[in-house]
């Protein structure tokens, strides 16, 4: 049972046994059922607006407008390296349309690491066996809601083992 993967002390949400059992909401509040994702690939990001990998955000948005129709990109600001996602969800919605022009969805400020980690990155972590070791690692999950690539963060959005996971069918 997954939840015996993430210990006792676990929310609902914690043994999901799917990609698409997970609801979060987006920066703006409104809830997102991820099984809407459903037969779609998916780039899965934790980001930070003061970090030096920050320009990816302008790959992610460039691989939005390219593979949009087949590819969902999903941001998840999170502020547990060095501080560098320190604002309100409001500020980092203002932030990426500002610098960015971010149009792919963006998620509420969570953590991906250490005990209040988002049942999310539990989930992505006990099906990679990889956790984020920085901002703006890359988990690709596949039409059928399977973890196949982790790629860290020094690795562009738009690097070739990414695209190629991201175009099959």
């Amino acid at each position: 049972m997954l939840s015996s993967l993430f210990g006792s002390n676990v929310s609902a949400q914690d043994g999901a046994a799917s990609f698409y059992d997970f609801k979060m909401n987006s920066l703006s509040g409104e809830e997102i059922d991820f099984s809407k994702y459903k037969g779609k690939n998916v780039l899965v990001v934790n980001t930070a607006s003061k970090c030096g990998y920050t320009y990816q955000y302008a790959d992610l948005e460039k691989l939005h407008d390219q593979l949009g129709d087949k590819v969902e990109i999903l941001g998840f600001p999170a502020n547990n390296f060095l501080w560098q996602e320190p604002g309100t969800n409001e500020e980092i919605a203002a932030f990426c349309e500002k610098n960015y022009g971010v149009e792919f969805q963006m998620f509420e400020k969570i953590s991906v690491k250490g005990k209040d980690k988002h049942p999310l990155y539990r989930w992505l972590e006990a099906k990679s066996g990889k956790s984020p070791s920085w901002n703006f690692n890359k988990y690709v999950i596949n039409k059928n809601g399977e973890v196949v690539g982790f790629f860290p963060a020094k690795i562009s959005p738009l690097d070739d083992d990414i695209l190629s996971l991201l175009r099959e069918e």
